[in-house]
Formats: C-alpha cells, sequence, structure tokens
C-alpha cells in the first residue's frame, strides 16, 4: 500500500497479530491524505498504471473511452478523475469501472464514478456485500450498505468478455481466493494480466476469511492464473509494482511451501502461537515487510484448514 506512516504500519501489524479473522476496512484502515496523489506509468499500448494509496489501478483509454479496473479509496477521487483528464485529453470518466473485489481502498470512489454515470461492474457477490450491512465481529464494527451510486450494475457469476479500445477482456471470477468475490482481468490483445488482490508482491498477502477466503483455493486460484499467462505477459498486482511471471511463480512458491510447512506443524499438534513464535525461517522474513508479518500469515493459513 502506498504512503502509509511508520506508526500506521506498526498498529496494523499488532492489530492483525491479535486477530485470526481479519475484517478488510480495519485492515486497510488509513488517515487520510493531506494532499492526495496519483503516479501514472504506462503499462503497454494504451494500458496505464495508475497508484494512488489503495490497490492498484488499471485504465484503458482510446477511442471507446476510459475503462479502469478498481479505483482506491473516496478521498483519491479528485485525483484519480485529474490523472485521468490528463491521459485521456477529455472529461476523465471512466465509461466502465471493473471492481476486482469489495474492499474499501478498491471500490472507494465507485460512488463518485457512478454519480458520473460509470457503469459499475463486479461479480455478484461484490454486489452482495457491498449492498449489505456487514457485521465484522472480531473488530466489533458495523458497516452500513453503500450507496446506490456505487454498486456495480452489472454483475456475474463466473466471467464477463468487454471489447473496448481494440482490446478483448476476459474478467474471470475465482472463488474463494482473497474473498468469495475476486475477479482476475486478463487483457487478452496486450498481454497484461490485472491480478486484483490475487497478487502482494513480493509480501504476505491479506486473505479476508470473514469474507469467504481461503488459503488453499488462494494458491489454486494462483497457479490457475500462471498456467493462462506466458513469459511476456506483464502481471500487475493488488498492491505492488509491476511483475512478470517469474515473479508470481516466485509468489506462488511461498504461497505453497509456507502453507505446508504451517500445516504440517498444525497437524503434529503445535498452536499457531508456537508457530508463530519459531518463526518460519529466514527465506520468508523479506515477505513480512509488508502490513502482513508472519503471524498474521500463520493465522491466516491456521483459518482456512
Amino acid at each position: 500500500m502506498h504512503k502509509e506512516s511508520t506508526s500506521m504500519k506498526q498498529l496494523l501489524k499488532l492489530t492483525l497479530c491479535a486477530a485470526l479473522l481479519l475484517s478488510p476496512a480495519a485492515l486497510y484502515a488509513q488517515e487520510e491524505d493531506a494532499s492526495p496523489s496519483v503516479s501514472t506509468t504506462a503499462i503497454k499500448g494504451n494500458l496505464h498504471l495508475l497508484q494512488g494509496k489503495g490497490g492498484n489501478v488499471v485504465a484503458s483509454v482510446g477511442d471507446d473511452g476510459i475503462l479502469i479496473i478498481d479505483d482506491d479509496y473516496a478521498e483519491y477521487a479528485s485525483a484519480y478523475h485529474a490523472a485521468l483528464k490528463q491521459l485521456s485529453g477529455g472529461e476523465g470518466v471512466p465509461r466502465f469501472v471493473i471492481n476486482t473485489h469489495w474492499h474499501f481502498d478498491h471500490v472507494g470512489t465507485n460512488a463518485y464514478w457512478g454519480e458520473r454515470g460509470s457503469i459499475i461492474m463486479g461479480h455478484s457477490n461484490v454486489y452482495q456485500r457491498m449492498s449489505t450491512r456487514q457485521e465484522m465481529k472480531t473488530f466489533k464494527r458495523v458497516f452500513e450498505p453503500s450507496p446506490k451510486a456505487a454498486l456495480p450494475v452489472l454483475t456475474y457469476d463466473d466471467s464477463v468478455v468487454l471489447r473496448s479500445n481494440d482490446e478483448q477482456l476476459e474478467v474471470q471470477h475465482f472463488s474463494r481466493g482473497h474473498t468469495d468475490g475476486d475477479s482476475v482481468v486478463f487483457f487478452v490483445q496486450a498481454n497484461v494480466v490485472h491480478m486484483g488482490d490475487h497478487f502482494f508482491k513480493d509480501r504476505f498477502p491479506f486473505v479476508d476469511i470473514g469474507s469467504g477466503g481461503n488459503v488453499i483455493s488462494y494458491a489454486e486460484n494462483v497457479a490457475a492464473i500462471l498456467s493462462r499467462i506466458d513469459d511476456a505477459t506483464v502481471v500487475v498486482p493488488g498492491h505492488g509494482n509491476l511483475a512478470n511471471k517469474a515473479d508470481l511463480q516466485r509468489y506462488h512458491h511461498m504461497l505453497t511451501t509456507t502453507t505446508s510447512a504451517v500445516n504440517s506443524m498444525l497437524d503434529q499438534g503445535m498452536s499457531a502461537a508456537d508457530i508463530a513464535a519459531q518463526g518460519l525461517g529466514a527465506e520468508w522474513e523479506p515477505y513480512a515487510q509488508g502490513f502482513i508479518d508472519t503471524q498474521a500469515w500463520i493465522s491466516f493459513i491456521a483459518a482456512s484448514r
């Protein structure tokens, strides 16, 4: 995630270590920036990576208008609007907004775009979670339904194909991964894939057990995505910089190896706390440098059995 203060990262780690099931709102809670800004990086052709504070945004800009995947926190709406105006040379309002899942750092500006006529798309479970009251018992917090303008108006259960800006986009649902409503977007002609939060580059991922996520199927989903891409594919993580197939293979190796190790220790009668105290070894320490530390990652694995 971008622009996190050291104190906020420490607070998040302490909270995560104390919890077995985590709410996305609590995990991604951030102090509002005084001056939100968005960086833009060319990916390939008419595709651009936009990065603010939350999840990575991909924008397709061309004759058919603007299409974006995810849209960051609500307070970043004007910053993204300005960036899209600059990229398009026009009004900067997307024709389509695709949500990879329901977490607030990926759908925060939905209402802003919905009020301006954007067509918001997402898996059926994204609509379900955003349109209903969500109780996060671990944190004793309740989140009321999102406003109508923020809700997806086009939903699907398995997959959907869009054709825009001379590109075919295949939007595929992967169940029980990061949440129960995750989608991955494949740009067929450009050979680019937006992973959403099925990929935290070189970091332990947040797997939202309370929203239907599961570490085992998360790893299986990543393996399925790897089978669809090649060495030339540009891989866009939900969090982190642009990557390639080798980066995703390394990530998958981490997922399967650490999961196998933790499950083996649990089968031997060790508790998650015992395993955390022992650690997973020096090889995996760099993966704990994000906002998910080793103890939190172990808790996700234990909760997925």
